[in-house]
C-alpha cells in the first residue's frame, strides 16, 4: 500500500471520530446553558403593560387662525376609557407664536382630551417663556386650537424684573389678534430685584 492510500485510509477513520467528538462536545456544553432566562422587564412593568392599551409617544400638533404652532407630545398615553380622557406621562407642550417667541410648558402627568380640544397638565408644571419668565405651578389648563391657559391655582414666576406670586394665572391675547400676555391676580406680590433685571 502506497502513502496516498495509507493516508485515505487513515483518514476515513479519523474524520468520524473527530465529527463524534465535536457532536459529544456540542450536547454537554447545551447542557450548562441556562434555560430560565430572566426577562428584561420587573413584574410591575409587564403588569402595567398589559393591564391596557398604552400609547407610547403620542404627538399632537396644529396651527391657529392666527398661525401660532401648536405642539403637544408626551411619554406614553392610556386612554381614559368611556367618557374619560387620556391620562399622559411626561407631558411638553412647545407653542410657536406666529408674531415670535415661544412657550414650553412641562408637567409629570397630565390628560389630554382632542375631542375638546383641552390639554391638563398636572403636578409640578413648568412653563418657560422666550423673554426668560420662568413660571411653576401644580395645574395648568390650555387650549389645544389657540394660545390660550389658565392656572386655578397658586404660581410661582421668576424672571427678569425679580420674583413673582399669584393665587392664579392666564395666557391669552387682550384682542383677537393681539400679542400673547401671560396675566398674574388674586394677590399678586411682586419681589423686585434690579441686579437680576440688569443681568
Amino acid at each position: 500500500m502506497d502513502g496516498y492510500s495509507r493516508l485515505v485510509a487513515y483518514l476515513k477513520v479519523l474524520l468520524p471520530l473527530t465529527a463524534l467528538a465535536l457532536m459529544s462536545t456540542v450536547f454537554l456544553l447545551s447542557r450548562g446553558v441556562e434555560t430560565d432566562a430572566v426577562i428584561p422587564f420587573a413584574q410591575k412593568d409587564l403588569k402595567d403593560r398589559t393591564s391596557g392599551q398604552q400609547i407610547t409617544a403620542p404627538f399632537f400638533s396644529g396651527t391657529t387662525i392666527q398661525g401660532d404652532e401648536i405642539m403637544v407630545t408626551a411619554q406614553s398615553a392610556r386612554p381614559g376609557g368611556t367618557n374619560g380622557p387620556a391620562t399622559a406621562i411626561d407631558l411638553q407642550a412647545e407653542i410657536r407664536m406666529a408674531e415670535g417667541g415661544t412657550i414650553h410648558v412641562s408637567s409629570d402627568i397630565g390628560e389630554l382630551r382632542p375631542e375638546k380640544e383641552i390639554a391638563s397638565f398636572r403636578g409640578d408644571v413648568e412653563i418657560l417663556s422666550s423673554d426668560g419668565l420662568r413660571v411653576t405651578t401644580q395645574e395648568l389648563n390650555a387650549a389645544l386650537n389657540g394660545v390660550k391657559a389658565d392656572s386655578p391655582g397658586p404660581v410661582e414666576a421668576r424672571g427678569p424684573i425679580g420674583t413673582l406670586t399669584a393665587g392664579a394665572m392666564e395666557i391669552d391675547t387682550k384682542t383677537e389678534n393681539g400679542p400673547v400676555h401671560m396675566v398674574f391676580n388674586k394677590g399678586v406680590k411682586l419681589l423686585y430685584d434690579p441686579q437680576q433685571s440688569e443681568r
